[in-house]
């Protein structure tokens, strides 16, 4: 499809893979509504946007708050009028043990990363239904959906359930000609780990990051900064293809095939013992 002239909502847009996501779109001249909890990095971005010729807006949002992402839908209506594609590119990540993660890590990164997709696409799906033609929504999960590695229960766990919502999402759209689609983007040089801890609300403490968490996580997914690590610019290369096409899942980088082989034969392995055992 041609962007000229559409319309694309992106929350986390102003850093990392979302900004990515903005330049790509950019080039092909959409119009550009970029949402992030930090506004000033969302204006800092859309002001380079604009320096470039694209038409392109700033807003501060918190998806995890309803009334916040509903109020940015609102602005986008009376901005551009429509949107065309909607990318909930959400996400928070707390590191620790499942033991040591506590009531409050669990509440915040759940609240963000499924609530505030949930939020962003319910606040903008009228927009959506309303602009006619080709539309697409894009839900950020992660490899960790396919390679889940210790002290990040909280993020995998809500990763699994943004899979979940945007499989039910997707079939529920099918109809009227609303694509959905999952990008899975694994390990990149980005800001998320900085962003994830001064977007912690103070009421809730300090966001803690032991190195240690890390390089256990790395090493029990088998990850590697040579074969799991990438830019955010490299790793939406190919997703205007990917949207093209219709494609469900698009998978970034990162050379996990082999585990997610492995995890599906275990599963098929599965049903043939319990067909052997009816």
């Amino acid at each position: 499809m041609s962007y000229r002239d559409k319309t694309v909502v992106i929350t986390g847009g102003g850093s990392g893979l979302g900004a990515a996501m903005a330049d790509i779109f950019a080039a092909e001249d959409a119009n550009l509504a970029l949402l992030d909890i930090d506004g000033a990095s969302a204006e800092a971005k859309a002001a380079v946007l604009r320096e470039g010729g694209a038409n392109a807006i700033a807003l501060r949002v918190d998806v995890a708050d309803k009334d916040s992402v509903a109020e940015a839908a609102s602005a986008v209506r009376e901005h551009f009028g429509a949107c065309d594609v909607l990318c909930a590119n959400v996400g928070v990540q707390q590191f620790g043990a499942i033991d040591k993660l506590t009531d409050q890590d669990w509440s915040w990164v759940l609240s963000v990363n499924v609530n505030g997709v949930i939020n962003t696409v319910a606040a903008f799906l009228p927009l959506l239904r309303a602009a006619g033609g080709s539309r697409h929504i894009v839900v950020t999960a992660s490899a960790s959906y396919f390679t889940p590695g210790v002290r990040m229960a909280a993020y995998v766990t809500s990763k699994y359930a943004v899979v979940g919502y945007a499989e039910v999402l997707r079939r529920e759209l099918a109809e009227e000609g609303i694509n959905v689609a999952m990008l899975f983007p694994g390990g990149m040089a980005t800001r998320h780990l900085e962003s994830s801890m001064a977007a912690r609300p103070e009421e809730l403490g300090e966001s803690k990051l032991d190195r240690e968490d890390i390089e256990a996580m790395m090493a029990s997914a088998d990850m590697t900064a040579e074969n799991h690590v990438t830019t955010a610019e490299h790793a939406v290369r190919n997703l205007l293809d990917e949207l093209a096409n219709g494609h469900p899942y698009i998978i970034t980088h990162g050379s996990y095939k082999g585990q997610v082989q492995a995890q599906q034969r275990a599963v098929l392995d599965a049903f043939d013992r319990m067909l052997a055992n009816p």
